[in-house]
C-alpha cells in the first residue's frame, strides 16, 4: 500500500492558513541553539548505516546532509490535529471555483496529446489527472516553500513520529544520490510532500514514472513526468477505467442517514430500495458500471444537504489523500472539468462559499469602502476578515464572524458607498530638487561597496551598464547599478520576463526597459520641468546593502539610493529571486512632517506583439486617460488590450482602485505573466504606439515588444505618511504556460 503523507496535510491553498498561523513560532524558532544543533548531528549520523544499507553512497550521504540545521517551527504543525474545520461548502469553494475549473481546461486542451496517451497506459481518464493537479499544486503554482531535506531531517530527530519521517528521509536521499531529482533548490510542505503532484518520497520511489523519456523520474520540474505518475498512482489504488467516481443522489423523506459512510457499501439494488434516486433522473447505475455494482453513500454534511453514492474509483481518489472533502473536490473538479455543473443540490446553509474571483470582488469592495486590507488577491487574511467584521456591525448583523461568502459580498454590492475615491489628478506631491542631486548624479556608475560573497551573486555588465548578477536554481536575474534598476528576469527554462531596449541611451540618460524605480513621484504631478520626470532616484547609482541566500538556493538582496538632502522619506528595496521575482520598495518618512508622496515599478513587460496581448484583472475599474489629459473617469469594459476602438494602437491609462491581480496573456510567446501586488491602488498600462514609439530613439520599432504595467499608487491615489511611519509597495511577477 502506498505510503500516505500525515493526515494534516492539507491541500495548497489551505496549507498557506497554517503556515500563516506558525509564523511566531517560525520565529521563535529560527535561531537554533547549539544544543539543538549537536544533538541533531549525532541523529543524522545514526542514520548513516541505515541509509547504506538501502544503497544510498557514503559520499552522498556526507554531501546530502553536510550544514543541514533543524526547522523546529515544522513541530508544532505535526502536532496540531488535522481535522478539517472549514466548511465543507467553504472548502470545495475555494478549491473548485471558476478560476481553477477555467485553468484545468485551458490545461486539457494544452497538453491534449499528453494526456490522451497517458490515460490510454494507466487507464485514468485526462480531466481526473488534471483535477488531482490542480488541487495538489493550482497546477503547479503552489509546490511549497520549505526546504524538503531540512523538514524531514528535523521531523526524523524530533517529534513523535521519527521512525516514518526516517523512511521518508531516506527515500529523498535515496532518490537525491541517484540523480531523479536535484537537493539544490528542492521546496515542499513542512511533512515532505512536493512535487507538481506532491508525492511523499517513499511513494515517489515506488510509484512515479519516467513520462517524458528522458531516463529520469523528475515531479518538479517535468509536468509529463508528474501527470504519468499521478495516473499510475491511481491505477495502482484500484481505478477502474472507463467507470465513475460516484453520482450525486437525493434521499427520500425521513431517511435514515445512519447507513451512510464510505465503507458502509450495499448493492445498487439495497439503495434503490431504500428510495435513492439520481438527481437528474434516470438509472442509478450510471453508464460504464455494472448494475450489480456496490455503492456507499456519503452525506458529508448531513441527511439536508448534498448526497452522492460512490464507487470504488471514489476510493482511488481518497486513498491519495486519506480525506473525504480532499476526495470530493478531486471528484467535483474532475467533473467540472468534463462540462458538468457541479453539485445541484444546496448546501445546508444561507451562506455558501465564494471562490477566488468573487473573493477578489469582495475584496475590491471593501477598498473601495476605505479599509486598508492591501491588495484584492483572492487570499482572505485577517486584516480582510477584520474588515468584513467592521461591515457586518455597519449592516447591523448578529453575527460579526468576519466569514468572507455569499451573504456579505451580496450585501456590499448592493449597499451604498461611504468613501468615493477622488478622480482628480491632485497637485501635491510636488518636491523641490534635493540640493545634493546634482552631485550624486555625477557619482561613478559602479558599485560603491564591495561585493558580498554569497552564491550565485557576482558583478559585471548588462548592455554596457555595470549591473549585479544573480543566478539561482529557478531563475536568473540583473540589477544595474545605475537606478537599482531590475533589468532582466529569467526563470529557468523560460524567456525574460522584462524587455530592455536594445538601443538604451548611454548614461545618464535613464536605461530605457527592465523595471525602472519611479519615487518619490510619477510623472509631473504638480512638479516642474526643473526636475527629473518620474522621480529622483532612477538617475542615481545604488548600493548593495546586503544579500543572502536562502535554503532553498532562493536569493535575496536589499539594495538604497543615496540619501536625498531634504527630502525627509528614505527608500530601500528588496528583490527575491526564485521561482517567483518579489519586489518591495519601503518607505519611511524620517521627518517630523506628514508627507505626500507617488511611486511606481514602471516594468516594462516583454512580449511577442503588443498588439495581440490580453491583460486581465482591470475589467470593471476607473481610469483616466493621458490622452484626454486625465479630464474624464472612464470604466473598463473587459481585458484591456491596444485594440480598444476607443483608443486603438496605443495607451496611456491610470487605472485607479485597482485590484492588484493582474494576468497578460501572451499568445505569441505562448505564456502568462501573473503580477500581484500589495501596497498598490494604481495600475499604469502603458505603450507608445507605433507612431509615438517613431519619435523615441530607444523604442522606434520596438514597440511591439513590450507593455508596460505597473505596479504604483499614482494619480488621486496618493500615499501620505506621518512621521516615523513606513509604507511598501510589492509585487510579485510569476511566470505561468498559456
Amino acid at each position: 500500500m502506498p505510503a500516505r503523507r500525515p493526515p494534516a496535510r492539507l491541500p495548497a491553498i489551505h496549507r498557506l492558513g497554517l503556515r500563516l498561523a506558525g509564523i511566531a513560532l517560525a520565529l521563535l524558532a529560527s535561531t537554533t541553539s547549539a544544543a539543538a544543533q549537536d544533538s541533531f548531528d549525532r541523529c543524522l549520523a545514526t542514520l548513516q548505516p541505515q541509509a547504506l544499507k538501502q544503497g544510498i553512497s557514503a559520499t552522498g550521504f556526507s554531501r546530502l546532509t553536510a550544514g543541514l540545521t533543524p526547522d523546529l517551527s515544522v513541530l508544532p504543525l505535526l502536532d496540531a490535529q488535522p481535522e478539517f474545520t472549514t466548511p465543507l461548502w467553504d472548502y470545495l469553494a475555494a478549491l473548485v471555483d471558476s478560476q481553477r475549473v477555467d485553468d484545468g481546461r485551458a490545461l486539457l486542451v494544452q497538453h491534449r496529446d499528453l494526456l490522451d496517451r497517458v490515460s490510454a497506459q494507466y487507464g485514468v481518464d485526462p480531466a481526473t489527472i488534471v483535477a488531482v493537479w490542480g488541487v495538489e499544486s493550482d497546477y503547479g503554482r503552489v509546490f511549497g516553500k520549505r526546504p524538503l531535506l531540512q523538514s524531514l531531517a528535523t521531523l526524523s530527530c524530533n517529534g513523535r513520529r521519527q521512525p516514518f519521517f526516517r523512511g521518508e528521509l531516506l527515500a529523498l536521499l535515496k532518490l537525491l544520490d541517484a540523480g531523479d531529482l536535484q537537493a539544490d533548490g528542492l521546496t515542499g510542505s513542512w511533512a515532505g510532500a512536493f512535487g507538481h503532484t506532491q508525492f511523499m518520497p517513499s511513494t515517489y520511489a515506488r510509484i512515479a514514472v519516467d513520462g517524458d523519456g528522458d531516463g529520469r523520474r523528475d515531479l518538479v520540474a517535468s509536468i509529463p513526468d508528474a501527470l504519468a505518475s499521478t495516473a499510475n498512482y491511481l491505477a495502482k489504488a484500484g481505478w477502474r477505467t472507463g467507470q465513475p467516481w460516484g453520482i450525486e443522489v437525493t434521499l427520500p423523506p425521513g431517511f435514515n442517514a445512519a447507513v451512510a459512510g464510505r465503507t458502509r457499501r450495499q448493492p445498487l439494488a439495497s439503495w434503490r430500495a431504500l428510495g435513492i434516486v439520481p438527481v437528474g433522473g434516470g438509472a442509478l447505475a450510471p453508464a460504464g458500471l455494472p448494475a450489480d455494482s456496490n455503492a456507499a453513500l456519503l452525506l458529508p454534511t448531513g441527511a439536508n444537504g448534498p448526497a452522492w453514492l460512490v464507487f470504488r474509483n471514489y476510493d482511488a481518489i481518497y486513498a491519495y489523500n486519506a480525506a473525504e472533502s480532499y476526495a470530493l473536490a478531486i471528484a467535483t473538479l474532475a467533473d467540472r472539468l468534463r462540462g458538468g455543473s457541479g453539485t445541484v443540490a444546496a448546501w445546508p446553509t444561507d451562506d455558501p462559499g465564494i471562490g477566488r474571483r468573487e473573493r477578489r470582488e469582495l475584496q475590491t469592495l471593501l477598498l473601495a469602502r476605505g479599509h486598508d486590507i492591501g491588495a484584492a488577491d483572492g487570499m482572505v487574511g485577517t486584516a480582510t476578515r477584520r474588515a468584513i467584521q467592521v461591515e457586518q456591525q455597519r449592516l447591523g448583523w448578529t453575527t460579526t464572524d468576519g466569514r468572507a461568502g455569499q451573504r456579505i459580498l451580496t450585501a456590499l454590492r448592493s449597499a451604498p458607498p461611504i468613501k468615493t475615491p477622488s478622480t482628480a489628478m491632485p497637485a501635491s506631491t510636488v518636491f523641490p530638487l534635493p540640493p545634493n542631486h546634482a552631485r550624486l548624479m555625477q557619482s561613478p556608475a559602479g558599485p560603491s561597496a564591495a561585493l558580498p560573497k554569497v552564491d550565485g551573486l557576482s558583478l559585471g555588465t548588462v548592455q554596457g551598464f555595470p549591473a549585479w548578477k544573480v543566478e539561482t536554481p529557478f531563475a536568473t536575474a540583473a540589477i544595474a547599478v545605475f537606478g537599482g534598476q531590475l533589468l532582466s528576469y529569467v526563470p529557468k527554462g523560460g524567456q525574460d520576463v522584462l524587455w530592455l531596449s536594445p538601443t538604451a541611451q548611454a548614461l545618464p540618460t535613464p536605461i530605457r526597459g527592465g523595471s525602472p524605480v519611479c519615487w518619490p513621484y510619477f510623472g509631473r504631478q504638480g512638479q516642474g520641468t526643473d526636475v527629473p520626470s518620474h522621480g529622483f532616484v532612477r538617475t542615481l547609482p545604488w548600493t548593495l546593502k546586503d544579500a543572502r541566500r536562502d535554503a532553498d538556493g532562493t536569493v535575496v538582496l536589499t539594495l538604497a539610493p543615496p540619501t536625498l538632502d531634504s527630502l525627509g522619506l528614505r527608500l530601500q528595496m528588496e528583490l527575491r529571486i526564485g521561482r517567483t521575482l518579489e519586489q518591495r520598495l519601503v518607505t519611511e518618512n524620517t521627518g517630523g512632517q506628514p508627507v505626500s508622496f507617488t511611486q511606481a515599478l514602471h516594468n516594462y513587460v516583454r512580449v511577442g506583439d503588443a498588439t495581440r496581448v490580453d491583460v486581465q484583472g482591470l475589467d470593471g475599474l476607473t481610469y483616466l486617460d493621458k490622452f484626454e489629459d486625465y479630464a474624464t473617469p472612464r470604466v473598463q469594459q473587459g481585458d484591456w488590450n491596444l485594440r480598444d476602438p476607443r483608443d486603438p494602437g496605443r495607451s496611456d491609462r491610470i487605472y485607479t482602485q485597482a485590484g492588484g491581480h493582474y494576468i497578460l496573456k501572451d499568445p505569441t510567446l505562448k505564456r502568462r505573466i501573473e503580477i500581484s501586488t500589495q501596497g498598490s491602488r494604481t495600475l499604469v498600462a502603458w505603450n507608445p504606439g507605433e507612431a509615438g514609439a517613431a519619435k523615441m530613439a530607444d523604442v522606434g520599432s520596438g514597440w511591439r515588444n513590450y507593455v508596460c504595467l505597473e505596479a504604483a499608487n499614482a494619480g488621486p491615489d496618493v500615499v501620505t505618511l506621518a512621521p516615523g511611519a513606513r509604507h511598501v509597495l510589492q509585487q510579485t511577477l510569476r511566470l505561468l504556460p498559456l
